[in-house]
């Protein structure tokens, strides 16, 4: 018995981790006839990962693939995910795990973003000397994945007829939102098309409609439009299908990445279990990832969703998102 197990990052907001169970709904008809199905959460919904991973076992589950539902390549599907495969891999050693890789800079991903753009009226084979389009992400201090995001800006611009597509997070790195908005003016942009680069709804979407409206007050002569994220668009349930069999096929980047983390572990020493119920309890001010160790004096600028504090046995932490 084989199982995929999806995992999503998972939000504050009730409706963010239902689309992604619905999500997985929908691509569910496509791989049950080969594979038990589930779905689970990094952090602050449940089931968790060993919750998922206990699921699959329990329905008999001889081998999990674990298939993150993450879009860029940073701490939690470097380090956090791994860590929790690698604890199940000690608790079940009769069991076989295989590690999927994350979306990435996947070429489908530009059709997804085309069609949201559609959608507010950009027309893709025409000019739009007045328009900028601003792609923004969620932000984190891993370097390659904001690298990565850079990337995708740039390839977006290739595949358009705009004059200008600039680069913006919500929070933890810069530029933010509002100088991603500052330079799009100061460039000559009369419109400004806000595209998130977001998976699913969440805290960070709700606050994006709000700047919406505070950028129209604010800059009452340009125009704002705020496109749509991901949501359950069609080559989104593509994609994520196809890194599962990649994963089942032995295609998969993931055992890199379990590589890597255990030559980190072999370095630093683990990073502790993620306690599911403490994270969610004491989300506000944040909390170590272990959770009995917290630090209740770490107070940051939360414009992120969440910001992790990965702690090494050399005394150095590693902020990851």
């Amino acid at each position: 018995m084989k199982s995929i197990l999806f995992v999503g990052h998972g939000s504050r907001l009730a409706a963010g981790n239902e689309e992604i169970q619905r999500f997985v709904d929908k691509i569910r008809p496509d791989l049950e006839d080969q594979f038990l199905v589930e779905t689970c959460f990094l952090e602050l919904s449940r089931p968790s990962i060993p919750e998922g991973i206990e699921a699959c076992i329990q329905k008999g589950a001889k081998e999990v693939y674990v298939v993150p539902i993450i879009l860029l390549h940073a701490g939690h599907s470097k380090l956090h995910i791994p860590a929790e495969i690698q604890d199940a891999i000690e608790k079940y050693p009769d069991v076989k795990f295989t590690y999927g890789e994350t979306i990435s800079v996947h070429p489908q991903v530009f059709d997804i973003l085309i069609d949201r753009l559609q959608e507010v009226g950009i027309d893709t084979s025409a000019q739009h000397d007045d328009t900028a389009i601003l792609l923004i992400g969620r932000g984190g201090s891993d370097a390659e994945a904001n690298s990565d995001f850079y990337k995708i800006t740039r390839l977006l611009w290739e595949k358009l007829q705009v004059k200008w597509i600039e680069s913006a997070f919500m929070g933890v790195t810069k530029p933010r939102v509002d100088e991603g908005i500052k330079r799009c003016i100061q460039l000559g942009a009369k419109k400004v098309i806000m595209l998130p680069y977001f998976l699913f709804t969440g805290v960070l979407m709700e606050r994006m409609d709000k700047m919406l409206q505070q950028y129209s007050e604010q800059y009452p002569e340009h125009e704002f439009v705020l496109a749509k994220y991901f949501g359950y668009h069609p080559t989104l349930q593509e994609i994520l299908k196809q890194r599962a069999m990649d994963a089942v096929e032995g295609r998969s980047t993931g055992e890199r990445d379990m590589e890597k983390y255990r030559a980190y572990v072999a370095e630093h020493g683990p990073i502790h279990r993620h306690c599911f119920d403490c994270h969610v309890r004491c989300h506000t001010p944040e909390r170590c990832y272990n959770c009995p160790h917290a630090h209740d004096d770490h107070h940051h600028d939360h414009d992120h969703e969440h910001h992790h504090h990965s702690h090494a046995h050399d005394g150095k932490v590693e902020h990851t998102t």
